[in-house]
């Protein structure tokens, strides 16, 4: 199941469970994780992008390792809400881990990265690291964005 609305993730995940939050790119893969609960992300690593076997390999394995239940992957909008071509690669991605299994809630992504760099900055990292890990943190704020909307009442 692909969907846009993060009710119908509820619905299909109602005891909850580790959702494993996605930001793709065409060069990387930012990684982050929730506890069950659905109260907190955090930043996991960031997936240097090979052939696309490759890198579901490597989601496979972690989804086995951290017992996900569930992917939230970003949907990059264009600020008038409209899709890009980015947006069809979202989608085509999607698709393509459609077989593991498990619901996929596609969730927008606007501003997400420049959050993160922002609260990076504002945390000292140097330039250097947060080329590194700024795909993992923006995954950990798209995650965050539909945890809250999972947990809050209003979809």
């Amino acid at each position: 199941m692909i969907t846009a609305f993060a009710r119908d993730l509820r619905d299909a995940l109602p005891q909850g469970g580790v959702l494993l939050g996605l930001d793709t790119g065409t060069k990387t893969i930012g990684v982050a994780l929730c506890d069950a609960g659905w109260r907190f992300a955090t930043a996991g690593k960031t997936i240097v992008r090979r052939k696309f076997t490759q890198d579901k390999g490597v989601l496979k394995d972690l989804i086995a390792e951290r017992g996900v239940v569930g992917i939230v992957m970003g949907l990059p909008l264009n600020m008038d809400g409209s899709e890009s071509p980015r947006s069809q690669g979202a989608r085509a991605m999607a698709k393509n881990l459609e077989d593991i299994g498990l619901p996929i809630l596609l969730w927008d992504e606007r501003w997400t990265t420049q959050a993160a760099e922002r609260a990076m900055i504002e945390q000292d990292f140097s330039r250097a690291k947060r080329a590194e890990r700024i795909d993992s943190h923006a995954a950990a704020l798209i995650l965050q964005g539909a945890i809250d909307a999972l947990a809050g009442s209003a979809f």
